[in-house]
């Protein structure tokens, strides 16, 4: 399973558009895409914070299930960096593989 990290505020419907088709590439590549952003927005509102919160708790809950995160993005934002961090607690200890690596690799 892979934890697609990507941005989703400020152009959400843009943010959305690249996190789909990030999904589709993991995917057409044999394996299981997470985007928590993708899919706990469509019952939380990110713009509340207690909403956007609890969207970010059930995200790092999938991403302790997860064999690897792919940041799928140049751009690092605060909610990415989050996740990435907890990727890289000694406890969690999900492979973190970076845009510019996946790029070079033609995984996206």
């Amino acid at each position: 399973m892979i934890f697609v990290c990507s941005p989703y505020r400020g152009d959400i419907e843009e943010n959305t558009k690249k996190a789909k088709r990030y999904c589709q590439r993991i995917s057409n590549h044999g394996h299981a895409p997470i985007a928590p952003h993708l899919f706990c927005t469509q019952f939380l509102d990110d713009r509340l914070s207690n909403q956007r919160n609890e969207g970010i708790r059930i995200g790092l809950e999938f991403l302790n299930r997860c064999d690897e995160l792919w940041v799928c993005s140049e751009t690092i934002t605060v909610g990415m960096e989050q996740e990435i961090r907890h990727a890289l607690k000694p406890e969690v200890s999900v492979k973190v593989i970076f845009y510019n690596e996946l790029k070079n690799k033609g995984l996206i």
